[in-house]
């Protein structure tokens, strides 16, 4: 399912972290050692694997840059929105 751009504002307000650059969703995670981040990007790489979607994933020492776009779909869709909730919650677990 596709949103309006209005739907998508609300959804992405509920995101804690996620900001919206033009069609797509970005997100900072920083942690205080660097293995810690590279245990998340395994956790993401798992999660999307499941989805069967993958994000975009840069990783800069302590901080993992993630961005999520549905091309396929010509914008975002629930499927983002639900796999960004996942990813804040492996970060959560990986702290």
């Amino acid at each position: 399912m596709q949103f309006t751009e209005e739907e998508l504002r609300e959804q992405v307000s509920k995101l804690e972290g996620w900001k919206l650059e033009q069609d797509t969703l970005v997100r900072k995670y920083m942690f205080n050692e660097y293995m810690k981040g590279i245990a998340f990007v395994d956790e993401v790489a798992a999660i999307s694997e499941a989805f069967e979607h993958h994000p975009h994933i840069t990783v800069d020492y302590k901080t993992v840059f993630l961005r999520l776009s549905a091309a396929e779909e010509e914008g975002l869709t629930a499927l983002d929105i639900r796999q960004a909730h996942e990813f804040n919650e492996a970060f959560e677990k990986n702290r």
